[in-house]
């Protein structure tokens, strides 16, 4: 069989369940390469404080057959306002069978320009940001346009990793994943969702993640701006 070779970008502040609960999904299939990639092969430190070790750079990254952005925490803004991280995912995008993401990661697939015109989701704290960036916005835990597949927030890595396998791999091999995983989800709580969780939950979490919020609605305003200038530009030299 042909080898697939799957890149997920991480860079630091990274929201290491975005990357790791996909990635524990796809490393399953035998016939699958996975590779962490960054600037550099130095170790990267995740939101949640776990070190990750880049295994390529943009620079020696082979073609993606996959190319996976995982969501961050205030590091990810830096990320959507990086030139050399955004012409990586460009190019990648250019001949991969998939362009991904997982939670907010969509946010910087959408500031590099890449699902402008697609459907597509993320974290529910940040629905609305993705549509200022031009993105037709649904709610649904994965969804798949053409060959955008993207995950909402954090937790749906597994159920994307899934989704991804069934694609590449086909539905045996998807089931024999979940199985191998035992996927059985009973949560103790039903609050997995806003509605579910109720008003007063809801509240207290936007309260403290508040700093996170504005700090990603400052960037996804200069990313819009940008992101229209582009657009008229392009129009103006046709």
């Amino acid at each position: 069989m042909t080898q697939l070779h799957i890149g997920f970008l991480i860079y630091p502040d990274v929201v290491q369940l975005d990357v790791l609960g996909a990635y524990q999904v796809l490393a399953f299939p035998p016939n699958t390469q996975l590779h962490l990639i960054w600037k550099t092969l130095k170790p990267v430190t995740s939101n949640e404080g776990l070190t990750l070790i880049p295994t390529a750079t943009f620079e020696n990254c082979p073609p993606l057959d996959v190319i996976c952005v995982p969501g961050g925490g205030l590091g990810q803004v830096e990320v959507m306002k990086d030139p050399e991280v955004l012409d990586f995912l460009k190019a990648q995008s250019l001949t991969a069978q998939y362009v991904t993401s997982v939670c907010t990661g969509s946010m910087i697939l959408a500031a590099a320009g890449l699902l402008q015109g697609y459907k597509a989701t993320c974290h529910w704290a940040f629905r609305d940001q993705l549509a200022m960036l031009g993105v037709e916005v649904v709610r649904d835990r994965v969804v798949i346009d053409r060959n955008r597949l993207i995950g909402a927030g954090v937790t749906s890595g597994l159920d994307f990793g899934l989704t991804l396998v069934r694609l590449l791999h086909g539905e045996k091999t998807a089931k024999a994943t979940q199985l191998m995983m035992e996927y059985k989800p009973e949560p103790p709580f039903d609050a997995g969702t806003p509605e579910a969780a109720g008003a007063e939950i809801v509240e207290s979490l936007v309260q403290f993640g508040k700093p996170l919020l504005d700090a990603f609605l400052a960037q996804t305003r200069e990313t819009s701006a940008q992101l229209k200038l582009s657009r008229l530009s392009k129009q103006t030299e046709v």
